[in-house]
């Protein structure tokens, strides 16, 4: 069976997170990735974080899948000549250097557009033009410039960080779908194009709850959040849903630092929720039965359920509450996940073989198309594919000998 990206040829000249995490998925659906890397040093992440010493970090391995590296020293004429023949062959181009790092190598849009004129020249950015353009961004100023960090943590707490990495990967994602539809669109006009994601635009994008309730300030305090005192701006709100239905992270047994499950509470929901408490006759009393008046006491409603959570362990807590359709979520530890025998089963997460460290578990393809089933391979060595990828151009090996003695690949 074929693969949805079948065809298709990248070149990869990303580093770090957020430009790999993109072109990894766009290998996960079946492109030619070719990542473009530094003779002799490669992507800089495969000697970061390292656990074992001399061996691609599980930084590298697990944003590098599915793809095949090469070397080329951009610095010299010849180098410049096999890029060329590169650029002119695939069909997207894929960079998140710092703005005009690729312009001064000599080659601006223009001259890519004219060497190839469907090429996708795809650019993750820090920021857009303006104000910001020429500031560096890694993933908490992406958090912090884009909404996330202010709105995250608890109103006496300071900004806080999130683990998931909405600015780096999370950019990488809202990438894939820019370069996917620069690819349908030349089907139509033959043209490739400029496409651009600023990692301050995808946070803002993946904020924009919180700038709808910025706007909502205008007519009072917000209701669904637990905070006692509202300002000109959205408050730090904890674990409060922030929906239309309020939610809380509740300690359960035996008591650890992930221990928890949030917890839902939905009108339909509050009368079994009771039974469970061992309160039932707060189904009916009208100081607790409205969702209006449980919405001004919310620390007491989710006291009464802490209660009983503490009692159960979070799991005995989740099929209890699912019983009666009440919406929960244990807080799955970093192990819990790792280890958790239904994500294995759904290819949620992997485990994939390396000749140097051994086997390593990584994240399987979210993508789930059920004409374009996704293997996940290893990573690629530095320059496996060097040799290869330059004999698909017609380098011969005495011109590959005389390359690699000049220190071009």
């Amino acid at each position: 069976m074929g693969k949805a990206l079948d065809g298709v040829r990248v070149l990869d000249m990303t580093h770090v997170q957020s430009g790999p995490s993109s072109t990894q998925l766009l290998a996960w659906l079946g492109a030619d990735v070719i990542k473009l890397e530094t003779p002799g040093r490669g992507d800089i992440t495969r000697g970061q974080l390292r656990d074992l010493p001399g061996v691609d970090s599980l930084y590298f391995t697990m944003l590098n899948a599915n793809k095949r590296s090469i070397t080329l020293n951009m610095k010299s004429d010849e180098g410049k000549e096999v890029f060329e023949k590169l650029v002119s062959g695939v069909d997207v181009l894929v960079e998140n250097f710092g703005p005009g790092v690729v312009d001064r190598f000599g080659y601006p849009w223009e001259k890519l557009a004219a060497l190839n004129p469907r090429l996708i020249y795809a650019s993750i950015k820090g920021f857009g033009p303006g104000r910001y353009a020429d500031f560096k961004a890694y993933e908490v100023i992406a958090q912090a410039m884009g909404g996330a960090m202010s709105t995250t943590g608890f109103e006496d707490g300071p900004p806080t960080a999130t683990g998931a990495q909405i600015g780096d990967s999370g950019t990488g994602i809202h990438l894939v779908a820019a370069i996917l539809a620069a690819l349908y669109q030349r089907t139509g006009t033959g043209r490739g194009q400029r496409v651009q994601v600023a990692m301050q635009d995808a946070v803002l994008n993946l904020c924009r709850v919180k700038l709808r309730d910025q706007q909502r300030l205008a007519h009072g305090p917000l209701g669904e959040y637990p905070n006692d005192h509202f300002g000109d701006e959205v408050p730090r709100s904890g674990n409060a849903s922030g929906g239309g239905q309020p939610g809380w992270a509740v300690r359960c047994a035996p008591g650890g630092p992930n221990d928890y499950i949030y917890v839902i509470i939905q009108p339909v929901g509050w009368a079994p929720l009771t039974r469970l408490l061992g309160k039932p006759e707060l189904a009916e009393d009208p100081a607790w039965s409205t969702p209006e008046v449980r919405l001004s006491k919310l620390d007491k409603v989710f006291a009464l359920v802490e209660e009983w959570t503490e009692t159960h362990t979070k799991w005995e807590v989740m099929e209890a509450l699912n019983a009666h359709n009440i919406p929960c979520g244990p807080i799955l530890s970093t192990q819990e996940l790792i280890e958790d025998d239904t994500l294995a089963a759904l290819g949620s997460v992997v485990e994939v073989a390396h000749p140097e460290r051994g086997s390593f578990k990584t994240v399987g393809c979210p993508l789930k198309l059920s004409d374009s089933p996704v293997e996940i391979e290893r990573s690629p060595l530095l320059s496996e594919h060097t040799d290869e990828v330059l004999g698909e151009l017609g380098y011969g090996e005495a011109e590959l000998e005389k390359l690699r003695s000049a220190g071009v690949i």
